[in-house]
């Protein structure tokens, strides 16, 4: 474990995962580093996938922090990285805005799940929040982020969160969505999200995709899904509460599983002819 290093502006914390295929039908997880209040661990997983669950060491991100969190699936490796916990972004002692960078890898042949719980902006909070991903050609991706404006009762912090998803360097997702005290007029209206406070999205690549675009429709109250410009789908909710937009967004991904499965099975009537 490395030491999260601590100043007058903050925490500073990068923690890093790298997952490999084995050669024995597994995957390996040659690094798995944590750091400070970024702390890692390997759960059972099944079949050949690995499991990595982030646990929260500490409180935070707090005003003044930056954790990183750095994660590559390696040719034919299989990773699915979950957290124990919702993310609690909250005011510190230090002023000054926080920050949160997800970086991540995936090979040819690899697959990666990044599916944390909800980030939750508590009142008083000022958080920035990156996530870039990277993708060779054959690479496949489940992505969900999900984002709480305030606790029970309270209202939210500054919130601000930038998604960019490109494969093999051509950019697939590139938006930025920011809430809370300061961000620019209309986030609370009815064409971003409409006095919900919590709102998320799903990305989904699979080569499949480029080849066979999933088809834009409404999804049940408050999502939708769209196809992006390659090899992906997009998936966005809004919802009342954080059990909602859950709900929601399973139901999302279960739909574009069973397209999928749908597009590729065979005929049934022409196998029986």
């Amino acid at each position: 474990m490395g030491g999260a290093r601590v100043n007058s502006a903050g925490v500073r914390s990068v923690a890093r995962i790298v997952a490999r295929d084995d050669g024995r039908g597994g995957t390996a997880l040659p690094v798995l580093e944590s750091d400070g209040p970024l702390a890692l661990r390997r759960t059972r997983g099944s079949g050949a996938e690995a499991r990595v669950m982030l646990v929260g060491a500490m409180s935070g991100p707090l005003g003044g922090d930056h954790f990183t969190v750095r994660a590559r699936a390696e040719e034919g490796a299989r990773l699915s990285v979950g957290s124990a916990a919702a993310t609690i972004a909250l005011p510190g002692q230090t002023k000054g805005e926080a920050r949160y960078d997800v970086r991540l890898d995936v090979a040819d042949r690899a697959e990666l799940h990044w599916l944390p719980e909800q980030l939750i902006s508590a009142q008083g909070s000022d958080l920035y929040v990156t996530t870039r991903v990277e993708l060779a050609a054959t690479a496949r991706l489940v992505l969900r982020e999900e984002q709480v404006l305030g606790r029970t009762g309270e209202e939210p912090g500054r919130l601000t969160s930038r998604l960019t998803v490109r494969v093999t360097g051509q950019g697939v997702l590139d938006q930025e969505l920011a809430c809370g005290p300061g961000a620019p007029g209309g986030w609370d209206g009815p064409a971003v999200l409409g006095g919900h406070r919590a709102v998320g999205q799903l990305i989904v690549v699979r080569p499949e995709f480029a080849a066979e675009p999933v088809t834009a429709r409404v999804l049940g109250d408050g999502a939708s899904v769209v196809p992006l410009a390659g090899p992906a789908a997009l998936v966005t909710a809004v919802a009342p509460d954080a059990l909602r937009l859950r709900r929601l967004l399973d139901e999302a991904l279960a739909s574009l599983v069973q397209t999928e499965t749908s597009a590729h099975a065979p005929n049934q009537a022409s196998s029986a002819s």
